[in-house]
């Protein structure tokens, strides 16, 4: 074997390699999520494995994702795995990387309601699922429905809810075309719908917008809250006397979301850990 394919070579080669697009911080992050996918190593037993001889198979496979995430792709989906609220979510390009203010919208609705028992929950636009999974975990006795438009992301929500032995209902159905049948069925309704402008895309990076469903992310610059409003008008009826609307929002449109709310109660905005106006929440009328 080559002294190439020792663990602290193989890592600080992928590490430079990493460094120049992703900085010295994340590339030493993605060299850690690389080596728990492929060896299944925690950060500390890459610490005190650092002499340890990959054999020839290994330290291909580690270069290699090295390399794809060097040239743009999110690690998340080199690896199939992203951690979301002390979880681990298998994700492919079919649904999004799951975020850390989303994993605040979840904090959110848990200090909220957590001390409440067999709540009736309904996440809109679903994805990998991990919002309706982090709720089910952690909301008593909470009875969870996720909807979602695409085939592929209800697959994969199953998917994660099976390995992690949660039970939710997984729906393929579209937030644009909500049932008006339903009538105070739900104590919390939440989404975190496509929210990002057209115009907005100049901004971003490659890494995003290469890779990442455009069906999950854009909205017409001249429609930006069509979820939204969609998702509002279901939960004027849908949720029970007091219930609470939940959403992630784009700060561009804060003050539109107020107005889009005012028919509901207790209308707030929260800042995420940024500082960005992130979150809106309102309650239905008793």
């Amino acid at each position: 074997m080559d002294n190439n394919n020792r663990v602290d070579n193989v890592k600080s080669r992928g590490q430079q390699r990493l460094a120049g697009r992703y900085g010295d911080r994340e590339a030493m992050w993605i060299m850690r999520a690389i080596f728990e996918d492929v060896m299944g190593w925690t950060s500390t037993d890459l610490v005190m494995k650092s002499d340890y001889e990959l054999n020839d198979y290994t330290a291909r496979k580690i270069d290699d994702m090295v390399s794809r995430v060097a040239a743009g792709e999110p690690v998340q989906y080199v690896t199939g795995k992203a951690p979301f609220y002390g979880l681990t979510f298998n994700v492919t390009p079919d649904v999004l990387i799951p975020r850390p203010e989303t994993a605040q919208l979840v904090d959110m609705i848990v200090s909220d309601m957590g001390g409440r028992e067999d709540l009736v929950v309904l996440d809109c636009g679903t994805g990998s699922g991990c919002i309706a999974i982090a709720l089910a975990r952690n909301l008593p006795f909470a009875s969870v429905t996720a909807i979602d438009k695409s085939p592929a992301s209800i697959e994969i929500a199953k998917k994660n809810a099976a390995e992690l032995k949660v039970k939710v209902a997984f729906e393929l159905a579209d937030m644009l075309a909500m049932p008006d049948s339903d009538n105070d069925k739900y104590d919390i309704i939440v989404s975190n719908p496509p929210y990002i402008a057209e115009h907005e895309k100049a901004a971003m990076d490659d890494n995003v917008l290469l890779h990442e469903p455009a069906m999950a992310l854009f909205v017409p610059d001249d429609d930006p809250l069509r979820f939204y409003r969609a998702v509002a008008g279901y939960a004027s009826h849908a949720l029970k006397p007091g219930g609470r609307l939940y959403f992630e929002i784009n700060p561009l449109y804060v003050d539109d979301m107020r107005r889009l709310l005012s028919s509901f109660d207790n209308v707030s905005i929260t800042r995420d850990a940024q500082g960005n106006m992130r979150f809106a929440s309102a309650t239905k009328s008793r």
